[in-house]
């Protein structure tokens, strides 16, 4: 058996070790679970995908009604998106971003985020962060 074959098969059953049905989560934009929390801006839902009990790292899906414009804030962890469907404006120091679906943000901890769903229809991300996702209001 070459290296190359070995390294494939050790790998194979390193992902196979790693699945677990009872941890797996599986879902659908179109089959989630939305939800619309009391305090959150009117028209955007989320659905908790997962929360890590020891970092409170989280993941989560998040809408926003087209124009929201999300007031400008920090986080002390650092937070991933990808923008699934709408358009997502960011906006930095050196100037604007526009994310469409398929595009990716890493905001690195303690950074100002100035986000807005900059398309008519409703902006859908996927948002994760690798610890407690606590935000301050930022200038």
């Amino acid at each position: 058996m070459s290296f190359k074959q070995m390294l494939l098969v050790v790998g194979g059953l390193a992902i196979l070790a790693g699945q677990s049905g009872s941890n797996a989560i599986l879902t659908n934009l179109s089959t989630a679970k939305w939800v619309h929390e009391k305090g959150d801006p009117p028209g955007s839902e989320s659905v908790m995908l997962r929360e890590d009990p020891q970092t409170r790292g989280m993941e989560l899906l998040v809408r926003f009604p087209g124009g929201h414009v999300i007031p400008p804030h920090r986080h002390d962890s650092n937070e991933r998106i990808i923008v699934l469907e709408g358009q997502l404006a960011l906006r930095q120091d050196t100037g604007e971003t526009s994310l469409d679906p398929g595009g990716f943000a890493f905001l690195p901890a303690r950074e100002v985020q100035r986000l807005s769903c900059t398309s008519k229809t409703r902006c859908t991300f996927y948002l994760s962060w690798d610890g407690d996702p606590k935000s301050q209001p930022a200038k």
